[in-house]
């Protein structure tokens, strides 16, 4: 038997049984590799988590937010960009633009057709007649060379008062100074100063969704007017019949109370986004807890208004949401009354997709007190990303912001440079920032300026650097212009300050460092040339040494 078996062996060894075996072999080290590699993807499957977006490298955090795509959590400290920030300029609008040429009367005069009008000089001139109406939009379009008219509103009558909007859509109405001679001809004299022309303030409509009323809003007298009125009130249900037909979505508790803003929008909108998707109401919080970097007193402040800094008029109208204390008023009221009922999750991972057939009149999603998993955000990651979109086109910067924003370009005629200055703790931070402090001095400032801006140009700054009188060698040069300039926008004589003022129930509000920079930035964003600090002035890295390439990939 031993004999036989060592035959049996050595016969399986023989030459034309090797390519046998050779097959065999590589067949089962196949089948073994292809076993270990299921085994090691179902271990990596069932153990992965997605990286926390916070603690990603900043250029990759913040390149959501310069592009189309929805993907990234920002958590840079700059303002951050809003809804009307990434609408494309429309091609047929810029195909509109109204030219001088496209004005019947472009004359720098027109003569009166009103019979009789010989002996009555001083009589009221009809700004409604077409032929002034055109003097008028010939005038505004010879005089503001640079700006782009795509539309004229109609003019007053008795009152020389007119309105118009830019290819940046923004409104103005401006008076004009006309002149009759005894030929019965008119000229335009002057053009009166940003929003002179008040006559012809659009009064805002009345556009409120069935089931929602909007309290009236009243102008103020006596203010500085620097913009439309702004309906930002809270929207009311109604009746009771359309609060019990409604459904709803609340987001409460969580991990995201003051934090930067960013971080604030980046759940937000996520919230918003979950209540588009299940065609739910959002409830929202309209106190807002101003994070310490954007603060006088380097504190964490609370009992911010979402309207200080955001477009809610614009919100209300175009999603539906709700303030949360009127809410819980009318739940409290016809909650047991109407049996209506509540579903709570406690879980993030349970995804908008699985709470789309729940029929309970309000979705309540409950956070914990664990960060990073407390964080509203995190509902939106995973499978759900490709779902729900974050709605930016919702969310708009504050039409008061923007109202300062325009006043402030008005003043410099719409025709001037800007320079953003970048020092602080950067430019004292010489380990990250080496080359920053020298290359944002004055004397640098003039050189590196000297090819790019014209001498007696008018130079908007927009700079952290406290102490202004530090920018004074570059007055030989420009006509230098800050944000503390135009300081009456919002001090306790403007429009501004009043209106915030009604919105804090009747505290004044603080011009906070959020604002500031909001207006900064924005005035910035409307000069002819933009000079950057970190592109234009210096070799350093925005984001410290050696981040130069991680930022531009």
């Amino acid at each position: 038997m031993l004999g036989r078996s060592t035959l049996s062996r050595t016969a399986s060894f023989r030459p034309e049984n090797l390519g046998q075996n050779a097959l065999a072999m590589i067949g089962n080290l196949c089948f073994t590799m292809f076993v270990l590699g299921v085994l090691i993807f179902t271990i990596i499957a069932a153990t992965y988590e997605p990286e926390d977006p916070l603690f990603h490298p900043s250029a990759k955090i913040t390149s959501f937010l310069t592009s189309q795509s929805n993907a990234t959590f920002k958590s840079d400290d700059t303002v951050v960009k809003t809804g009307e920030d990434f609408m494309a300029l429309n091609q047929t609008v810029v195909a509109t633009f109204i030219n001088a040429t496209d004005v019947e009367y472009k004359e720098e005069s027109v003569t009166e057709t009103v019979p009789n009008c010989e002996g009555n000089v001083d009589s009221p001139i009809d700004c409604t007649d077409p032929e002034v109406f055109h003097l008028l939009m010939s005038k505004a379009i010879d005089q503001f060379k640079d700006i782009h008219f795509y539309r004229f509103g109609k003019a007053v009558r008795g009152d020389s008062d007119n309105a118009w909007k830019t290819a940046a859509f923004y409104k103005d109405y401006r008076r004009f100074t006309i002149t009759r001679s005894a030929n019965c001809t008119l000229s335009v004299v002057s053009i009166g100063d940003y929003h002179s022309g008040v006559n012809a303030r659009k009064k805002r409509k009345r556009n409120q969704k069935p089931g929602f009323e909007k309290m009236p809003v009243k102008d103020n007298a006596g203010l500085l007017v620097v913009g439309e009125a702004v309906n930002d009130t809270l929207p009311v249900i109604e009746s009771e019949n359309s609060f019990s037909r409604g459904r709803y979505l609340i987001y409460m508790g969580g991990g995201d109370r003051c934090k930067s803003m960013n971080h604030f929008l980046w759940s937000f909108l996520c919230a918003l986004g979950e209540a588009q998707y299940l065609n739910r109401t959002l409830v929202m919080d309209l106190t807002i807890c101003l994070n310490s970097m954007y603060t006088s007193s380097n504190q964490d402040e609370e009992g911010k208004d979402f309207r200080f800094y955001f477009d809610f008029e614009h919100l209300k109208e175009a999603a539906s949401v709700l303030d949360k204390e009127q809410f819980w008023s009318d739940w409290n009221k016809w909650q047991k009354k109407d049996g209506l009922n509540l579903y709570l999750v406690e879980d993030f991972r349970v995804t908008p997709m699985k709470l789309s057939e729940v029929k309970d009149s309000l979705i309540m999603r409950k956070f914990g007190s664990v960060e990073p998993d407390n964080y509203w955000y995190r509902v939106c990651e995973g499978e759900t990303e490709s779902v729900v979109q974050r709605p930016w086109h919702l969310l708009w910067k504050s039409r008061r912001l923007l109202d300062i924003v325009s006043a402030i370009a008005s003043r410099l005629n719409w025709d001037y440079d800007a320079v953003h200055v970048e020092r602080g703790e950067k430019a004292r931070n010489k380990d990250l920032w080496p080359n920053l402090d020298a290359d944002t001095s004055p004397d640098a400032l003039i050189s590196t300026l000297a090819d790019k801006i014209e001498n007696g140009r008018n130079v908007y700054i927009a700079t952290n650097e406290p102490d202004t009188s530090f920018f004074n060698p570059l007055k030989d040069k420009y006509s230098t212009h800050f944000l503390d300039e135009y300081k009456d926008l919002w001090d306790e004589n403007s429009e501004w300050y009043s209106e915030t003022m009604k919105l804090n129930k009747g505290a004044a509000v603080e011009f906070d460092g959020y604002m500031r920079a909001s207006v900064d930035t924005e005035v910035f964003l409307r000069g002819k040339k933009q000079i950057e600090t970190f592109n234009d002035l210096t070799n350093d890295c925005k984001d410290g040494i050696n981040t130069c390439n991680a930022a531009s990939s």
